[in-house]
């Protein structure tokens, strides 16, 4: 999958499985910290690019803006949810510092434009229930670099971007996530309902990875897995309009692990693989359709674009497992997804029945990948 590549492959998916889209719609790369020529230590946030083609910086300067790092919180394991909030309630951004950074309270976000930035995969663990992190109903706000992890008590979100039913949003000033890790066991229990909510219309992601651990070596109980011990229902809600993700991965959370309720979305590039262990079709939902769809955009939509989906399951609890959909969506003209791909690894353990609602052929024991070329199928082009 190209998204905006010099040099990449013209599309010839599924033999061989290339799929390139010329330009990137609307992307703005991640903030980065830089030494300049005097000493001086900055971070500098690049610029919002439309309809664009390779790097920012391969004609020279890429613009942006660059900020002292004297306006920035140096973000050390121990610094409460008190003092960040503090420091950017005065309009100071935020870097975290490589470490585990504890919080019994959610960092809030309500100014315009704040950067908050990690290195080294700093670590945010939400204890007592709480949310990590509320972005609130303003633009252009830059969180990256930064790895998201449940605690034992039951959150009800990780990350939340705008507010539900918030204001609306231009876009001219886009929310930017970019680098972000969502994890919700393995290491230690963990409990959410929903890893990351999306409210902000026009928000852009770049590389998201949702995770719910479900396998592991369980031998000396150093992996917290188990469909009733680590517990997350959603890895990724989108309710705001506008939103656009490259390269989103999101794996074995209970039911959808991507539910789109907002209009005009588009995804490049989506990996999931299925839950592995729920104990049975009844644990898994087994009325009319079966199963939980793995990317669920909902009847209300009206357009929705999807490029590069690869769906798997490996239900080695049960592998008679069946998913119905691996994708559902209404049936408009304007909800389209290419280049979609289901497989049944481990040898055909579960079968997913069709690709997008009821087109395409089951993955299945015997039969474990199929294609997709294009939803609503086009004529001549039924895989």
């Amino acid at each position: 999958m190209f998204v905006g590549v010099d040099g990449a492959p013209v599309t010839s998916f599924p033999d061989p499985p290339y799929t390139t889209i010329p330009t990137a719609p609307r992307i703005r790369e991640k903030p980065f910290l830089f030494v300049d020529d005097a000493g001086q230590w900055s971070v500098f946030r690049p610029a919002l690019r439309r309809d664009t083609r390779g790097a920012s910086w391969a004609g020279g300067h890429a613009p942006g803006d660059a900020i002292p790092l004297s306006h920035f919180l140096i973000v050390h394991p121990g610094t409460s949810a008190a003092a960040i909030n503090g420091a950017i309630a005065q309009g100071r951004h935020i870097l975290f510092t490589p470490g585990i950074h504890r919080f019994a309270e959610p960092i809030r976000v309500d100014r315009p434009g704040t950067i908050i930035l990690g290195l080294g995969l700093a670590t945010l663990v939400a204890d007592n229930g709480t949310a990590l992190m509320r972005i609130g109903d303003v633009p252009g706000v830059t969180v990256a670099g930064l790895l998201f992890d449940a605690g034992a008590a039951l959150s009800p979100v990780l990350l939340q971007v705008g507010r539900r039913g918030g204001a609306r949003d231009d876009g001219r000033d886009p929310v930017l996530l970019s680098d972000l890790f969502f994890r919700i066991g393995g290491a230690t229990v963990g409990k959410v309902d929903t890893a990351l909510e999306i409210n902000r219309d026009h928000t852009i992601a770049d590389h998201l990875w949702i995770w719910r651990a479900d396998h592991g070596d369980r031998r000396h109980g150093k992996v917290h897995v188990g469909w009733d011990e680590s517990t997350a229902e959603q890895g990724l809600v989108v309710n705001g309009d506008d939103v656009t993700i490259y390269g989103l991965f999101v794996e074995h959370f209970r039911r959808h692990q991507v539910l789109w309720t907002g209009d005009r979305g588009a995804t490049y590039f989506f990996q999931c693989e299925l839950p592995y262990d729920p104990p049975s079709q009844s644990a898994w939902r087994a009325d009319d359709p079966k199963g939980w769809a793995a990317y669920k955009v909902a009847d209300t939509v009206r357009r929705h674009d999807a490029v590069g989906l690869g769906i798997y399951a490996n239900f080695t609890a049960d592998p008679s497992i069946v998913l119905r959909s691996a994708i559902e969506a209404p049936q408009r003209p304007d909800v389209t997804f290419a280049s979609v791909t289901t497989i049944s690894l481990g040898g055909g353990k579960g079968t997913i029945a069709h690709l997008v609602n009821d087109t395409g052929a089951a993955a299945r024991p015997g039969a474990d990948r199929q294609t997709l070329r294009h939803y609503p199928v086009e004529e001549g082009h039924k895989r």
